[in-house]
């Protein structure tokens, strides 16, 4: 996908282009200014089919909401019509993640995995949780008062969590790095690899999680074990064998968006706190603070960008008609920062006392089913750093990864010392 270096001047790109992303000070700047004067923005992009914005609040979790008046499709991540075609032509399944399934069949699917994510399993992981989260504060010990936070702690912590609930062994978290890099941030040239462009490299991970993906099946198939890839590679949605682009879809949509968007929640969270250090030292002096902190650190990173929804009938948003067949593209970033529901929205708040109505999870049927999880890492991970941190703070500029799905802080290099 060939896209601008820089933002261009026509509203609506800022949601589609990836490297307007790259800059989420300019972009939150700019977002804020169409929430104002035309939060439900009817975007026309070259290569893109026309869609609406919405960027308030309310707007955002109505329609998360209206199930019956607007569903998810195969097409729920926004992408240029060409790259599209490109990569069905390409041989790559059509998208069948949980994200894009909807009605009885989305149902079904769910409750395959579902008594994995509930409070009290998740709960009963939480000493694993501290265990792998003391790992990684002593990996930060032993880099010496310097580290790149994103890259040395919040990716590689986030990711042991999931595959560690996975079952699948610590010698392939690197490939699963590689491949979730080639699949959320295939744009970034950084994440690019050996591919020619950004849709080679999509298409290049796809590939590649399909033949790793159909090993584990065939492995679990004959020798299940207690861990989640067993439960996906045996389940039956609905009383039947579940099909293979769903399984393999299944596998791809937890093993990538359960640690990527939890590490660029902490790690987004973690620039915040460098630019506002009385955040940190809250969490120093009130430990009890680490849950309502992780909300906040969700809340501003929001590092799931958009999903799209379709209208199933001709339908009104605020003033505006869609017709049927339309779709909308939920901004929860913006939603996030919305001045209505949220106070001084563009302020980090570890004490933000509504922090937790976020909608970075989503709304409804389709709310993140790893959402337990995600919630706490980041706070288990944030309380011990609050606790154990004398000082910290950046030795260089944050950088943000160029991805209009899912993306956040990919480096923040860090000086610091422990107590």
């Amino acid at each position: 996908m060939t896209t601008p270096t820089v933002t261009p001047e026509v509203d609506g790109a800022q949601f589609a282009y990836p490297t307007c992303w790259a800059d989420m000070d300019r972009w939150h700047t700019e977002v804020a200014e169409i929430r104002r004067t035309n939060p439900i923005l009817r975007v026309d992009l070259a290569g893109f089919e026309p869609f609406w914005v919405l960027t308030r609040y309310a707007d955002v979790f109505n329609v998360s909401r209206e199930n019956d008046r607007w569903t998810n499709t195969s097409r729920s991540v926004l992408a240029p019509e060409e790259e599209w075609r490109r990569m069905l032509d390409a041989g790559v399944p059509v998208p069948r993640t949980l994200v894009h399934l909807d009605g009885q069949e989305h149902r079904d699917h769910r409750l395959v995995t579902n008594g994995w994510f509930k409070p009290a399993a998740v709960k009963h992981r939480q000493p694993r949780i501290e265990a792998l989260a003391d790992l990684f504060v002593q990996k930060m010990r032993d880099l010496g008062g310097e580290c790149d936070f994103a890259r040395d702690i919040a990716q590689p912590f986030t990711l042991r969590v999931i595959m560690d609930i996975y079952g699948v062994p610590e010698s392939d978290e690197p490939l699963m790095m590689e491949l979730t890099q080639g699949l959320f941030g295939a744009a970034d040239p950084e994440f690019m690899g050996d591919a020619v462009d950004a849709e080679a490299r999509l298409i290049e991970s796809v590939m590649k999680f399909i033949g790793y993906f159909n090993a584990i099946t065939e492995d679990r198939q004959k020798c299940p074990t207690e861990d989640l890839a067993s439960v996906i590679a045996n389940g039956q949605p609905g009383g039947c064998p579940m099909g293979d682009a769903e399984r393999l879809w299944y596998y791809i949509i937890v093993a990538t968006a359960g640690h990527d968007t939890t590490s660029y929640a902490l790690s987004g969270g973690m620039e915040a706190m460098l630019r506002d250090p009385s955040q940190l030292r809250a969490l120093r002096d009130d430990p009890e603070l680490a849950g309502n902190a992780a909300e906040e650190c969700i809340r501003w990173a929001s590092p799931v960008r958009h999903f799209l929804r379709y209208a199933t009938e001709d339908t009104m948003v605020g003033d505006v008609d869609i017709p049927e067949g339309g779709r909308v593209l939920l901004s929860y970033p913006s939603a996030n920062r919305d001045e209505e529901i949220f106070r001084d929205s563009m302020h980090f708040d570890v004490r933000r006392p509504n922090a937790d109505k976020l909608l970075s999870f989503g709304a409804g049927t389709h709310f993140c089913l790893g959402s337990q999880f995600a919630r706490r890492e980041v706070r288990t991970m944030l309380a011990k750093l609050g606790q154990q941190l004398a000082h910290i703070e950046p030795t260089g500029p944050a950088q943000w990864s160029e991805s209009s799905f899912v993306s956040g802080v990919k480096h923040l290099p860090v000086g610091y010392s422990f107590r």
